[in-house]
């Protein structure tokens, strides 16, 4: 076998699931019938995972680790790519790299002309705060309990070109979506220029109505930038759906994709009014490839991406939304109500998905957090921020009901 052959069969392997039952008639029938508590599919899936026994992990939403499957082929691209080098990247990468960033655009419901393969989330929606073209006393809106790098950056382009930030608390309990849309309204001026909505809040696991936000926004003439760092592969939907303006994720995160891959996607008529963050003569200022420019980077990382949409299809968005919720709502649910335990999520179902945080009255959430990795050995990460006090819990499609039964355990434990 020749290079390019090598290259051509590592692109284009089917997607073999390491116990190799996704080609049995049995594990067949169980994905076209199973359901959020289907324990026994559920753990067929964990076995595509190569898991710790040092302890059991509850903080998928910073980084997810690939399941085996897509692990595999991250390696088979490493090797074919370090054969090839330079060769691959000056007569292939552009074009297999175009082909990645069509699937992604098809599994999000936009055109590839609209879409970008980038490093994360931050790196996706600082170019945009980056690109606007700001003068003294424009104002952008946003929440407190936004992404920490996003609040920065406005933060730094308001020292640079002296616009003004207006951020506004969002309720962590709403009554309503209208109570939630109201808060922004409230915050739009006549120099609103941008606003910035997280589709799910990183630090509560909150589902945000970024579709009435929009709508909103756009009867008043602004554009929204939605951080769907959380939502993109975890929560059912495409990206029409939400009518934003611009959009970024992380793919290393709930796509179970490469550290170090996400996406940008900017609306059509939006790209030539963004500046790039690096110069690049080779594309015009429509072209969102202008906001691409990453130099010499990892290919075998963005090739790897189409192996991880293939797990992701192969369980199917709407599955593993409902199983993600699920486990969120079973743990959540034995702590709810409890003297000393708060929970710092909404309880309606379509408020929150996977990730929830959680509380000890009279314990500090740095406390808690090494408290329960140190007594428990149950990893979360510890939040203390803009109003919420606990610790985030984020399980994933492998996690079990025993590990969240551990959880509960030890939540209760603590707070006695």
């Amino acid at each position: 076998m020749n290079k390019r052959q090598f290259l051509k069969v590592a692109a284009t392997a089917p997607l073999v699931l390491t116990s190799d039952f996704s080609s049995s008639p049995a594990f067949s029938a169980a994905l076209s019938t199973s359901g959020a508590e289907d324990e026994a599919f559920w753990s067929k899936i964990r076995a595509q995972f190569r898991l710790t026994s040092e302890y059991i992990n509850l903080e998928n939403g910073f980084y997810c680790f690939q399941p085996e499957p897509v692990f595999d082929r991250f390696v088979e691209n490493a090797r074919a790519l370090n054969l090839e080098a330079a060769h691959y990247l000056r007569t292939r990468s552009n074009d297999d790299e175009l082909g990645i960033r069509r699937k992604l655009a098809a599994f999000a419901g936009c055109s590839a002309t609209e879409l970008i393969v980038t490093r994360n989330t931050t790196e996706s929606l600082d170019t945009v705060i980056n690109g606007f073209d700001w003068r003294a006393g424009d104002e952008a809106v946003m929440a407190a309990q936004d992404y920490g790098s996003m609040l920065d950056m406005f933060t730094l382009v308001s020292r640079r070109h002296g616009m003004v930030n207006r951020v506004v608390d969002v309720p962590l309990d709403p009554k309503s979506d209208g109570e939630v849309v109201e808060v922004y309204a409230r915050a739009i001026t006549s120099r609103t220029r941008l606003l910035m909505v997280s589709h799910m809040i990183n630090i509560t696991g909150q589902i945000l109505p970024v579709r009435a936000i929009c709508e909103m926004a756009h009867a008043r003439a602004v554009p929204v930038m939605v951080d769907g760092a959380h939502t993109f592969a975890q929560l059912d939907f495409r990206l029409p759906d939400l009518q934003c303006d611009y959009f970024g994720a992380s793919l290393h995160k709930w796509l179970c994709a490469p550290l170090g891959t996400g996406i940008l996607y900017v609306r059509e008529d939006r790209i030539g009014k963004l500046w790039p963050v690096y110069g690049d003569a080779s594309f015009p200022d429509t072209d969102i490839g202008k906001l691409n420019h990453m130099g010499t980077h990892p290919v075998h990382s963005v090739l790897t991406i189409e192996r991880a949409l293939a797990f992701q299809e192969m369980i199917g968005n709407a599955r593993k939304e409902r199983r993600l919720r699920y486990l969120q709502e079973y743990w959540t649910r034995q702590v709810r109500g409890h003297p000393t335990i708060v929970v710092n999520t909404p309880s309606q179902s379509e408020r929150a998905c996977a990730i929830a945080n959680v509380g000890v009255r009279g314990v500090a959430p740095g406390d808690l957090a090494r408290m329960l990795l140190e007594d428990h050995k149950i990893f979360t990460v510890a939040i203390d921020s803009a109003g919420v006090r606990g610790v985030r819990v984020a399980p994933q499609i492998y996690t079990s009901l025993d590990e969240l039964n551990a959880l509960v355990a030890a939540l209760k434990q603590i707070a006695s």
